[in-house]
Formats: structure tokens, C-alpha cells, sequence
């Protein structure tokens, strides 16, 4: 009697529970929910990529997205998940998957890359940065006023070089000293030109100025029509940075996107990176797009170098500096150096020296350092830590080393120039 009772007892609770999911009150569980760990494919790069699919507090299933090239780790995806029998759809992505049992096959943005995903119980985690030689302390120091967003321009063993603070700087580039210093007004954020007799840069206040490069005395200054620079620097919560300064630009080519720095004209081609996280080989006689290769969600903000037969260029969020081969953009390597690499790799013999910002708060960790690379491999080979700045939003190296002798000379946002030996 008692095992009756205890069997209608089962049943109406399964009869309950039943009666529950038709309405609503209990949610079913999706086959797509869990952990999925597999790769995306594009002609020139495969990457490992790692799928969340989670129900958040109101019952609406949500993508975390795990992506380690790009410095992703639970990134949640703004938009929900459509489901809609056996595919699954992140608009918000691009993403269109379909259910396949334990597999999930489609196309991933890059864009629309081949992507393949099987079931698992994890996903990569941020690896911590390694034990790497930080290489010999900086052989001078130099505080400017302001900060500095521009990288070094040297000639014949002097830097010349603006700040935001509205001063253009001549210094030694053996010992640092400041040798002259003009007035120009307001911020000066682009890369100057040299000559043997003059100093070219443009200011925010519209205008292009001549000085002589002896001295620092104006020659001449030009207006350009637009003495209402606005820009953004960098900030938590505001996107649209803009401290580049004016540059030349080529017009052959809409990249659907910003091109903020200046592209490299080598070998018949354009190569030049833009916003929409694309580095973009046109030909220089027609404008034809030769081919792109998506630096996967990244901005691109660094002019590419192009040394025997390979291209070499920063990026922005990615955190790597990238090699390609300039025929086809096929990545044959990428090192992560932990920070923003908006500035243009040096090459120098067998080596690579590249500078990177660090910030916080922002949705991707990015540490400051000055860093050397292997160039055939990519190898870090050491990397000089460079110390957060408390109550600032970035810190660090945002422009491009310059060689002056025997040394590296780069520009920190804190408004000063340093000088590290290059063996």
C-alpha cells in the first residue's frame, strides 16, 4: 500500500512539473546551453575561439564570448541569442551557427569565417604575463610638460618632438638635454618632418609651422583653414579617441571605415589599417583592394614596415605586433606584448622594439612596457615594465620608437622621452 502511494505521489509530481513547463513557469533547458571551445578560419589565420551560451536573471539566453587572440574572456554579448529550431544567432556578431548534436558549425565575424565548435568543460583563461628579461634601464630620462601621443622624429642625432602642453622640443638625443623649445600654442600631437634645415609640424591651433632645425626660430607658419581642432583623448567611457595629429594621406580607397594613421606605399601597393579592424592591401595604380586581413574586432592604428619581403605593424586592442606576408596578408606570427601597440614597430638587424600603453578602467587589461621581439620568430625576448600611473587612464608608450645612434628613443603620454640601448 505504502509503495501505491508513494508512486502516485511520483506521478502527480511529474504531472506538476509537466503542467509547469507547458506554462511557462519552469524554463526548459536549451541544447545549445554551456561551454563550446573550437577555432575560426579565415584564408589567413585560424584562431581559437570559446562560446558561452547562459540564461542571465530574466530567463533570456546570452553569449559570453571567450576569444585569446583578441583579448577576450567572457565578453558578454550585448545583444540576445536568437534561436530558431536548430541555428542559433548573435546579430549583434554576425554569428550564425547551426546545432549539429555536440557540434556547432556556421560562420564567425572576420568576416565570415569558417567557424567549428564541439562541447567542453572550460574555457581558455588570461594567461598570466611571463618571467621575461626586463633589459637595461633607460640611459637618459627627460620630462617635457603636457603629454605626448607623437612618436620621436630624429635627425642627425637630435629628437624633435610636440606635447599637448603647446611646446615643440628640440633634445639631444645622447644625453637627453633639451636643446630649444618653441611656443606653438596649443597641442602639438602629430610626428614632425626634418630636413637638414627646418622642422615641419602642425598645431591644434589650424596652423603648419616652418622652424629652423639650428635653433628653433619660426620661419613661417601656414593656415590650414581648420583652427577648431576638437578632439577626444582617451577616456573610460568615451570610445572615439582622437589624439592623432594631421598627416598626409593617400585617396585611393574607401576602407568603410577611419584611417588615422599614415599608410606605407611599397613595392606597387598601399597597405594601410583603419577602425574597422582591417589591415587593407590596395594597388597603387588602380585603388584595388588586393587583399584584407581582419585583426578581429581591433582598430588598427599602427603604419605597417615593410623589411625584406614581410610586413610588420601594432595594432591597438589586440595587443600584438603582427608579421604578414605582404602578397597575401597570411599572419605568420603575432605576439602579444600585454598593451596597446598603437605605434610602428622599429626594426632593428634581427630585432623588433615596440612600445605599448596600458589603461584602466577599460573592458580589456592592458599593461604599459617597452619591449624587444625576435623578428624571424616573434619571440619576446625582454620586456621593460612600465609603472601605472594612479588616476590616470593610460599611461605608457603611444607613439613609435625612433633609432638615434645606438639607441631607442620613445615618448611617454606622461609628457617625457626616454632612451634605452639597443643590445
Amino acid at each position: 500500500m505504502k509503495k501505491n502511494r508513494s508512486a502516485v505521489g511520483l506521478v502527480a509530481s511529474f504531472l506538476s512539473i509537466l503542467s509547469a513547463v507547458r506554462a511557462g513557469a519552469v524554463p526548459t533547458v536549451d541544447p545549445v546551453e554551456g561551454l563550446w571551445l573550437g577555432t575560426a578560419t579565415t584564408e589567413r589565420e585560424t584562431i581559437e575561439v570559446g562560446l558561452e551560451f547562459r540564461r542571465d536573471a530574466q530567463g533570456t539566453l546570452r553569449l559570453l564570448l571567450t576569444q585569446p587572440v583578441a583579448n577576450y574572456f567572457g565578453l558578454a554579448a550585448q545583444s540576445p541569442v536568437r534561436r530558431d529550431g536548430d541555428t542559433v544567432v548573435v546579430d549583434e556578431m554576425a554569428l550564425s551557427l547551426r546545432l549539429q548534436g555536440d557540434r556547432l558549425e556556421g560562420t564567425y565575424p572576420g568576416p565570415n569565417s569558417k567557424a567549428s565548435f564541439t562541447r567542453t568543460s572550460w574555457l581558455p583563461a588570461p594567461a598570466p604575463i611571463p618571467g621575461i628579461p626586463a633589459g637595461p634601464e633607460p640611459v637618459w630620462q627627460t620630462r617635457l610638460n603636457g603629454q605626448i601621443f607623437a612618436s620621436p622624429a630624429v635627425f642627425d642625432g637630435k629628437v624633435y618632438i610636440g606635447t599637448t602642453g603647446g611646446v615643440f622640443n628640440a633634445v639631444d638625443g645622447r644625453t637627453g638635454k633639451i636643446l630649444w623649445a618653441f611656443a606653438a600654442g596649443r597641442p602639438v600631437l602629430g610626428t614632425a618632418l626634418v630636413t637638414a634645415e627646418a622642422v615641419f609640424f602642425t598645431c591644434d591651433n589650424g596652423y603648419l609651422f616652418r622652424l629652423r632645425r639650428e635653433d628653433g626660430k619660426e620661419v613661417w607658419r601656414y593656415d590650414l583653414g581648420d583652427s577648431r581642432v576638437s578632439r577626444v583623448i582617451g577616456h573610460p567611457q568615451v570610445f572615439d579617441w582622437d589624439w592623432h595629429g594631421p598627416k598626409p594621406v593617400l585617396a585611393k580607397h574607401d576602407t568603410g571605415a577611419e584611417v588615422e594613421d599614415q599608410p606605407l606605399v611599397a613595392g606597387g601597393r598601399v597597405f594601410a589599417g583603419n577602425r574597422g579592424g582591417g589591415l587593407y592591401a590596395l594597388s597603387l595604380a588602380t585603388g584595388e583592394r588586393l587583399w584584407k586581413t581582419f585583426f578581429w574586432g581591433s582598430w588598427l592604428e599602427s603604419t605597417p614596415v615593410l623589411a625584406d619581403g614581410v610586413l610588420y605593424v601594432g595594432s591597438s586592442d589586440l595587443r600584438r605586433v603582427s608579421a604578414l606576408a605582404p602578397e597575401n596578408g597570411r599572419v605568420l606570427w603575432r605576439t602579444d606584448v600585454y598593451g596597446w601597440t598603437f605605434g610602428t614597430p622599429l626594426l632593428v638587424g634581427d630585432k623588433i622594439f615596440a612600445g605599448a600603453a596600458g589603461g584602466d578602467p577599460y573592458f580589456i587589461k592592458h599593461v604599459a612596457s617597452f619591449s624587444m621581439l625576435d623578428r624571424a620568430t616573434g619571440k619576446l625576448l625582454r620586456r621593460f615594465p612600465l609603472p601605472e600611473v594612479p588616476g590616470a587612464h593610460q599611461w605608457g608608450i603611444a607613439g613609435s620608437p625612433a633609432l638615434a645612434g645606438d639607441l631607442v628613443v620613445v615618448s611617454t603620454i606622461q609628457g617625457g622621452l626616454m632612451a634605452f640601448p639597443v643590445g
